[in-house]
């Protein structure tokens, strides 16, 4: 894993300006650190927004004050500059550019407004059906369909569906589950899954399992590529053959192997979602007890999850099996520090796959709390990443 930011970057990657190796370089570092995808996708906003915004011509009396100053900056003497010259064109441009993020700051109500208006109104996915009569917006469908944005897919007992994401994949609708479109567009897709099962598969390598209980309680179980469970400032990330639960109030717990011990699962339940802070203590010691050097995976995350003597214990299990690398150091990884937790993950990482190829676009199920009547749902979301 690379552990060099790609910041200076990602303008060039929204530009695709990047080489092919460049590009995936960058989509394997974005899958991993959370500070460069959450200024990836800050960037990715301003230059969709900025797509958007009206061109207008400045008035002659505002070039009049503004053509000398471009002048004296580009280190030319005369006091006059043409509009046709290669400085001021440059200028210009720099000019266009602040301009646009000024009105920017302005108009982002209403462009939000606009993008749903047009994407409610024109955007939906084909759905085929597999087995009985699936339903869409409460209507029985034929062998095909078209799932709308805003509209609902709902399974019955002997029902099955599959939807095809755009190009990018498909989603299979097991019985018994109720599912939604919220929103599609070139470089974003998105389903909330309010209860049932779904499979989806991305032709860029990434399968996954996603179920959610009528409690609003969810498991994600990843078969191939890695997939990313956010709420707010926790995350987890997931590569094949882990899984991770989350849960209403609380969001998503911490990513282990499934094939880790009956005893160690047991354990994590407890320290992700028990309230009692003497039983959470008790199930993290059981939990380092049954460690394997594979399960670093899940001490890594717990590091941000636990504190006091509970992080010096897991710091102290980990270091166990695979030294901090030289930069790191005990005191950074007890106080968070990020750049330490990132660069020891890059070395741990070694443990957890036996594939270090990322899939091009990165697949994110976010989980979120809710309707407002106590009632979870977990909410689907599909990024393309570099291809």
């Amino acid at each position: 894993m690379f552990s060099k930011h790609v910041s200076r970057d990602i303008s060039a990657h929204c530009h695709g300006e990047l080489s092919r190796d460049e590009a995936k370089r960058f989509a394997e570092h974005i899958i991993s650190c959370g500070k460069c995808r959450s200024e990836f996708e800050k960037i990715k906003l301003g230059i969709s927004l900025t797509e958007h915004l009206p061109q207008l011509a400045a008035p002659d009396h505002l070039w009049a004050g503004l053509e000398p100053l471009l002048a004296k900056q580009a280190g030319v003497i005369s006091p006059s500059v043409s509009r046709t010259s290669p400085v001021f064109a440059f200028r210009q441009t720099q000019l266009a550019a602040i301009a646009a993020v000024l009105l920017l700051i302005t108009s982002v109500g209403i462009w939000w407004l606009y993008r749903d208006r047009v994407a409610t109104s024109s955007a939906s996915w084909l759905v085929e059906r597999l087995d009985g009569t699936p339903r869409i917006a409460s209507a029985g469908m034929g062998s095909k369909g078209h799932l709308g944005v805003g509209q609902w897919l709902e399974t019955d007992g002997n029902s099955r569906a599959q939807i095809a994401v755009g190009s990018i994949g498909n989603v299979e609708i097991d019985p018994n589950t109720r599912v939604r479109l919220l929103e599609t567009q070139p470089t974003e897709h998105r389903l909330e899954l309010a209860r049932g099962k779904m499979s989806a598969r991305i032709w860029a390598g990434c399968a996954y399992t996603l179920e959610v209980d009528d409690a609003g309680a969810s498991l994600l179980r990843v078969t191939s590529g890695w997939v990313a469970l956010e709420l707010k400032d926790r995350e987890s990330i997931v590569p094949a053959g882990a899984a991770c639960r989350t849960r209403p109030g609380i969001g998503p717990g911490t990513p282990y192997f499934e094939d880790a011990a009956e005893d160690f699962r047991s354990a994590l339940t407890k320290v992700d979602f028990e309230t009692d802070a003497f039983v959470r203590t008790g199930a993290l010691e059981s939990l380092l007890g049954q460690s394997r050097v594979r399960d670093t995976l899940t001490l890594w995350h717990l590091l941000s999850r636990v504190d006091g003597s509970d992080r010096v214990r897991v710091y102290e299990k980990i270091a166990s099996f695979v030294p901090p690398p030289a930069g790191v150091t005990r005191e950074g990884i007890l106080q968070l520090d990020q750049k330490m937790l990132e660069l020891w993950r890059d070395q741990l990482e070694m443990n957890w796959s036996n594939s270090r190829i990322l899939p091009k676009r990165l697949v994110e199920p976010y989980w979120h709390p809710g309707n407002g009547v106590n009632r979870g749902m977990s909410k689907l979301q599909e990024k393309m990443l570099p291809k």
